[in-house]
């Protein structure tokens, strides 16, 4: 798979948590919530991550801005930077470049700050301008993501969740970052602020050449945003391929029944859905082999001693499967 022009590269990621309660004898459970996770995002485009809910898509990006307290593995290189051999002083010029939008548009936000003194802080922490420029600044943020000067001595509380999110994307855009973790953006909000923060996403990313990895579960979403869209399953990526070519042609069992939950209009039911039976595996006790296969509605007998490798298929080297079932069209 060509990687011209890539601006993030994870390699072989893991996430480890040490449960202290519940131990025996010493020994304390362990929770793999990334294994051995690889991808890239080129510069400039838009790399969608989804899954079910704890599948560990938030812990995977907010371990690339070192937000976990868990054991981390793996290789990440920011452009010609590798990050896990940056002090912390070092890692902080680099987070210039690499910012985060939250999925809670309060939490995320100190509520004992305004509008203003929460960017402004922002501005003077990083440098970004000089001190009696601050203030202006903060105005031109405010007018990027479309809220009224006004603001700038309101408090959280006073804004709607449509409205917080914007303050969230203006405090990412306040260092002028390269690339932008997008942590479920707009699955806290209503319908119909939902694509108005998404539009605002995409203008910004045409506007500044912004890079984004847009981590969600709503399939529609992502497939609106994305260029190329990443399936997470139990901590592992099990297919990767371009927006277009994922949509249309899925090939991993586990993403055709995610696709097959996508509501559609009365007049166009003619998909079936495909019910997976069981539930989730838990990260403190991995399954042998493939991490699907107790779910999983084609699985053959290897499926439960093999684990699969993510593979490009040989008709089109960019889709990756990670599956036995395809084995002869690697």
């Amino acid at each position: 798979m060509t990687q011209e022009n890539v601006l993030l590269d994870v390699r072989n990621l893991g996430v480890q948590f040490v449960v202290r309660k519940g131990g025996h004898r010493g020994k304390h459970p362990v929770v793999h919530a990334v294994n051995d996770v690889s991808f890239f995002v080129r510069n400039g485009e838009t790399l969608g991550l989804v899954g079910e809910s704890g599948c560990g898509k938030t812990t995977l990006g907010r371990s690339l801005l070192r937000l976990v307290n868990g054991d981390v593995k793996g290789e990440i290189r920011f452009e010609d930077t590798l990050l896990g051999s940056l002090n912390a002083r070092e890692f902080r010029e680099i987070r210039r470049n690499m910012q985060m939008i939250f999925q809670d548009p309060f939490s995320s936000l100190n509520p004992r700050l305004t509008i203003g003194q929460m960017l402004s802080e922002v501005l003077a922490v990083h440098k970004v301008v000089a001190r009696d420029k601050i203030r202006e600044k903060v105005y031109e943020l405010l007018d990027i993501v479309g809220l009224n000067r006004e603001y700038y001595n309101r408090y959280p509380h006073e804004f709607s969740g449509g409205q917080r999110q914007r303050v969230g994307i203006a405090r990412a855009l306040a260092v002028n970052p390269k690339f932008i973790i997008c942590d479920e953006p707009v699955s806290a909000l209503d319908v119909s602020i939902q694509s108005q923060i998404i539009n605002l996403l995409k203008d910004l990313q045409h506007e500044f050449g912004l890079t984004y990895l847009f981590i969600a579960h709503d399939l529609s979403v992502v497939e609106y945003i994305s260029d190329r869209v990443a399936v997470m399953y139990l901590g592992r990526i099990v297919e990767i391929a371009s927006a277009e070519e994922l949509y249309s042609r899925p090939m991993h069992p586990y993403t055709r029944a995610l696709m097959s939950a996508i509501p559609l209009p009365e007049l166009d039911r003619k998909r079936q859905r495909i019910l997976l039976k069981g539930d989730i595996p838990s990260p403190l006790d991995m399954p042998s082999g493939c991490s699907f296969h107790p779910r999983c509605p084609d699985a053959m007998e290897r499926c439960r001693a093999i684990e699969p490798q993510l593979l490009p298929l040989k008709d089109n080297p960019e889709h990756f499967v990670s599956c036995l079932l395809y084995e002869e069209r690697r």
